[in-house]
């Protein structure tokens, strides 16, 4: 029984776009990954931003705002049948964006800010809480737990978080300026919270790197994605682009959609063994 358990366990995979830059591009992408929706060992989620409010210059592309971009996400989930994931960045969006999208992401810096939080989990839709680049990863029991007790529950662990639709995700940690490291350890320490997700494409970031933007080394996306199966987690997110060079937002540290797919087999590959 134990192993057709193993057998079903399905690998969470998200992927996308980082931000809405058109419609066009957001199908064009979402065609590319319809390969995942129908693969049985994975539990797809696909994801863009309808607004990217953490940009670190006022001057970057931001994305087209609530109402168009959950528009468009609408689109998507209609057209390919697929499980949607958007960030949020106040209070006042959970509520609207959980019309549409299936999961609720909180971003990295503001995985402490108990509102938005308590917001998100009043909706009916799952939540992913990035864990910020500045947070212990065994501080992120709480914010589970904010999540959980909104929803009445006050037990804690992965179990529990799992059934209640929680996961968190691993981003990488500061490491000086302008750089991240991640420390495989975080996973296991995570994980007895929540399900875990690893970032790969925003664990290679380069904070505030291209002067006002931040840069990146996506290089190294596919050897962190590696370990980080290796050491056993419950998900990956990627970033991916038609042509991430010429992207609104976070290029640098995205993978190609060729890219993307070849990484994807070799995780379920490491899943298969681990």
């Amino acid at each position: 029984m134990k192993n057709k358990e193993k057998m079903m366990k399905k690998m969470i995979l998200i992927a996308g776009p980082c931000v809405i830059e058109n419609e066009e591009l957001v199908f064009k992408v979402a065609q590319e990954l319809e390969c995942f929706l129908k693969d049985d060992r994975i539990d797809f989620y696909f994801k863009s931003s309808f607004d990217k409010a953490n940009r670190t210059s006022i001057n970057s592309f931001r994305g087209p705002g609530i109402e168009k971009g959950l528009e468009i996400l609408q689109k998507v989930k209609d057209k390919f049948g697929m499980q949607i994931l958007t960030d949020i960045h106040e209070s006042s969006q959970a509520s609207i964006a959980a019309e549409v999208v299936d999961v609720l992401q909180i971003p990295a810096f503001l995985c402490r800010q108990t509102d938005l939080l308590v917001a998100a989990a009043k909706t009916k839709a799952k939540v992913n809480v990035k864990k910020g680049q500045f947070l212990n990863p065994e501080d992120i029991k709480y914010s589970v737990a904010k999540i959980l007790q909104t929803r009445g529950i006050n037990k804690e662990g992965f179990e529990i978080a799992k059934e209640n639709g929680v996961f968190v995700a691993e981003r990488g940690s500061s490491f000086g300026y302008g750089n991240l490291v991640v420390d495989m350890r975080s996973l296991v320490i995570m994980r007895k919270y929540a399900p875990v997700v690893f970032d790969a494409t925003h664990s290679v970031q380069m904070p505030g790197a291209n002067g006002g933007s931040s840069g990146g080394k996506s290089e190294f996306v596919e050897p962190l994605a590696r370990a980080a199966a290796s050491v056993g987690v419950d998900g990956f997110f990627f970033e991916t682009h038609i042509d991430p060079c010429k992207a609104l937002c976070d290029g640098p540290n995205m993978l190609d959609l060729s890219r993307l797919k070849n990484c994807v087999n070799t995780l379920l590959k490491i899943q298969e063994i681990i």
